[in-house]
C-alpha cells in the first residue's frame, strides 16, 4: 500500500473517530455501543437494548447527528474551496473568508434577518437563497472590479479587492445589529456561526453541495495543478486561464455560500486545512482535494465538540474556537512565507 492511501486511510478512520466522538460526547454521554444500537433500531428495526433510556433515540438521531454530519461536511466544503482558491490565486493565505465571499453571504442572510423574512417556512428558503446569491455578487463584484482596475487581472488585485469587500460587509453587518436591537443578537450569532439546533434538511443541502463541488474540482484537477505553478506556465500549457478561474472562483463561492447560508461565518478552516494536507499528501490537487474534505470536516466536528463542551452549560460560537487555533496559524503561515522571500 502507497504511502497516500495509508495516510488517507488513517485520516479516514480519524474522522470516523472524531464523528463518533461528537456523537458520544456531550451533557450525556453515550456508548458506540449505543449509538450503533440506537441506528441500527432507526434502520433495520432490531430492539433497543433494556437498559437504554427511550429518550437516548431522539437525542441521538435527531439532535446530535444532525449537527455533528453538518460541521463535518461545512468543514469539508470550506476546505476544498481553501485549496481551490490558493491555487487559482497562488497565494497562502487566499480563502473564502478572506476575499469576502463569507461576509458577502452573511450579509444576505443578515438582511433577510431585518426585513423580517427569516421566520417562518418562507425563512427557511429565503435565507440561504439570499446567502448565495450574494456570496456570487461579492465574487462577480471583486472580479468585475479587478478587471477593470487592473486589465492583465492579476491574482494580488483580486486578493485585495477580496479583502476590501470582506471589511465593507462585516461593517455593513455590524450596522444592521447595531440599527436593529430585536435582531443584534441573531446577526451577531451568524457572524460568529453556529451549529446550535440543526435539522436535517441542512445536512442533505449542504452535503449534496459539498459532494458536487468536490467532484467538479476534482475533475479540474489538472488545471489546478497547472494554475499552481504560474499563470503563464498555464498559458503556455494551453488553459484558458480566464474561464477557468471564473468557473473555479464561482463555484467556490457558490459552495462557500451555501455552507454559510445554513451555519452562518466560520473563518480559518479554508486556511488550515490545505496547509496542513499539503505537508502530509503533497501537491498533487487529485490527492490533496479528497483529502481537504476529510480533514476539513473532522477539524470542524472536533472544534464544534469544543464549542459545546469546554464551558458547562453554555456554548462558544464556533467562529471563536476556530480564530483561536487560525489566528496563530495565519501569522505563522505569512512570517514563513516572509522568511522564505528574503535573499540568501
Amino acid at each position: 500500500m502507497r504511502t497516500y492511501q495509508k495516510r488517507f486511510a488513517l485520516l479516514g478512520a480519524a474522522a470516523l473517530a472524531a464523528l463518533v466522538l461528537g456523537v458520544g460526547v456531550g451533557s450525556v454521554a453515550v456508548a458506540p455501543a449505543d449509538i450503533l444500537a440506537i441506528a441500527a433500531h432507526r434502520l433495520a428495526g432490531t430492539p433497543l437494548p433494556a437498559a437504554l433510556p427511550p429518550a437516548y433515540e431522539a437525542m441521538v438521531l435527531d439532535m446530535r447527528l444532525p449537527r455533528v454530519l453538518l460541521s463535518f461536511v461545512t468543514g469539508a466544503a470550506l476546505a476544498v474551496c481553501g485549496a481551490v482558491l490558493q491555487s487559482v490565486l497562488q497565494n497562502p493565505l487566499a480563502s473564502p473568508f478572506g476575499l469576502g465571499v463569507s461576509s458577502g453571504a452573511g450579509f444576505g442572510a443578515a438582511a433577510v434577518i431585518v426585513l423580517g423574512l427569516a421566520a417562518g417556512g418562507l425563512g427557511t428558503v429565503l435565507l440561504p437563497a439570499a446567502s448565495l446569491v450574494c456570496a456570487l455578487a461579492t465574487v462577480t463584484l471583486a472580479l468585475g472590479l479587478a478587471a477593470r482596475l487592473d486589465r492583465g487581472f492579476s491574482n494580488t488585485t483580486i486578493i485585495l479587492i477580496g479583502m476590501v469587500l470582506s471589511l465593507f460587509f462585516n461593517a455593513v453587518m455590524s450596522l444592521l445589529a447595531a440599527t436593529s436591537p430585536a435582531n443584534a443578537q441573531r446577526i451577531q450569532l451568524w457572524q460568529l456561526g453556529s451549529f446550535s439546533m440543526k435539522e436535517w434538511p441542512a445536512v442533505w443541502v449542504v452535503g449534496a453541495a459539498a459532494l458536487l463541488g468536490t467532484l467538479l474540482f476534482c475533475a479540474l484537477a489538472r488545471e489546478l495543478d497547472v494554475m499552481a505553478f504560474g499563470e503563464e506556465q498555464a498559458r503556455t500549457l494551453g488553459v484558458d486561464l480566464g474561464r477557468i478561474k471564473r468557473l473555479l472562483l464561482a463555484a467556490a463561492a457558490a459552495l462557500t455560500g451555501t455552507a454559510v447560508a445554513f451555519v452562518g461565518i466560520v473563518g480559518f478552516v479554508d486556511l488550515i486545512a490545505p496547509h496542513v494536507v499539503r505537508r502530509l499528501f503533497g501537491a498533487a490537487h487529485k490527492q490533496v482535494l479528497p483529502a481537504c474534505a476529510l480533514f476539513g470536516g473532522t477539524f470542524l466536528t472536533l472544534c464544534d465538540l469544543a464549542a459545546r463542551t469546554l464551558v458547562p452549560g453554555r456554548e462558544i460560537p464556533i467562529g471563536s474556537i476556530t480564530a483561536l487555533l487560525g489566528v496563530p496559524f495565519f501569522l505563522y503561515i505569512y512570517f514563513a512565507k516572509q522568511e522564505g522571500a528574503r535573499p540568501c
